[in-house]
């Protein structure tokens, strides 16, 4: 496949002079955009304009060059698709999700990250509502409580550790790129703010009542394993601020919020990106296992295997423990390893490890 690469200023052009179809050109030109991602890269631009024709295997090597991106917190934009290629995309309805520009001069202007403003943004104004309420009405003084009656005190403290919650749980995700959480992860995190909160708003002064809480919560169980310590520290964390938000200390639970912030968004910069470890079956075509093959794709993506499981019927299977970079990507290694047929496998599925290698 005839493709052509220049830069266009901080980002890379890749220009295909041919139809994006299956049976070779789209798959070529699939390999070599995550090629380039694998390489370091992380803007590319896919000229377009020389593109007479695209289907479903064009397609998918343009959506994975944008989901891709998208992981590792770089971009993926089209430039100019021809009529041909612009109806397939709307027919798709494709034409929303990818990013497409007029010109590459167009597409290689560096925009602000608006995404990472709005969180700023957003944090910032909900951490000095916070603090200025605190200021205003500081807690356990009667004489400056706020002009509100007391249920609706109770509701602005729950609102607060919801809000709490949310940012928490956004900032954390954005630093967590490699590894997304669930939305079950996401929620209870929201959730765990708030119920501190609202503990603390039942409590109030009686001990009793504290007491009682205490019975009733030991009786509750986690039944979703978490298996990164910092994921639990987090859930404490926010368990913490919610407390802060139901006692109305609203001044501490907002500096608290700045400071776990700036926390995660540290731990992010210079902690640098776990490796991770992920259970790999790959299942032969036939009794023949492709062992030379397998080692060969993960030595060329730098992957640390381990051999755990080896099965032998029909076909044969081993199930590898590997420590896999952030960087790569497990579908791009999916088709390295299967390779359009031809190599000897026939399936390969992956799943987190329980325990790192």
């Amino acid at each position: 496949m005839a493709v052509s690469e220049r830069r266009g200023g901080r980002r890379l052009v890749i220009s295909p002079q041919e139809p994006l179809v299956g049976g070779g050109p789209a798959e070529e030109f699939e390999r070599r955009v995550q090629t380039l991602f694998r390489d370091g890269f992380r803007h590319l631009i896919a000229d377009l304009r020389f593109v007479p024709a695209i289907d479903s295997a064009g397609i998918r090597a343009l959506v994975r060059g944008h989901t891709t991106a998208q992981r590792l917190q770089g971009t993926f934009r089209i430039v100019q698709p021809t009529s041909a290629v612009q109806t397939v995309l709307r027919l798709g309805r494709l034409d929303s999700v990818l990013s497409t520009y007029e010109s590459v001069e167009e597409a290689s202007a560096t925009g602000l990250p608006w995404g990472a403003l709005r969180l700023t943004i957003a944090a910032a104004a909900l951490c000095a509502a916070l603090v200025a309420a605190g200021n205003a009405w500081p807690e356990g003084n009667e004489a400056a409580s706020p002009p509100l009656g007391p249920p609706l005190l109770q509701l602005a403290k729950l609102i607060a550790a919801a809000l709490i919650g949310m940012l928490i749980t956004s900032v954390h995700r954005y630093t967590r790129a490699d590894t997304p959480h669930t939305h079950t992860m996401d929620q209870a995190q929201v959730l765990l703010c708030v119920s501190g909160a609202m503990m603390m708003v039942i409590i109030g002064n009686s001990l009793a009542r504290a007491f009682g809480i205490a019975g009733a919560a030991s009786i509750v169980r986690f039944r979703t394993p978490v298996d990164d310590p910092k994921d639990i520290t987090i859930l404490f964390l926010l368990m913490g601020l919610g407390m802060a938000a139901g006692l109305g200390a609203f001044a501490v639970a907002g500096l608290g919020t700045v400071f776990l912030c700036v926390c995660l968004a540290t731990l992010h910069r210079f902690g640098g990106q776990r490796q991770r470890t992920m259970l790999v079956e790959v299942v032969a075509e036939g009794r023949e296992f492709p062992t030379a093959h397998v080692q060969r794709v993960f030595a060329s993506n730098e992957i640390v295997f381990e051999p755990r499981e080896v099965s032998q019927g029909s076909s044969a299977a081993i199930q590898y423990q590997a420590a896999v970079s952030p960087g790569i990507s497990i579908e791009d290694l999916s088709a390295q390893l299967i390779g359009g047929g031809g190599t000897g496998v026939k399936s390969v599925s992956w799943e987190p490890a329980k325990r790192p290698i």
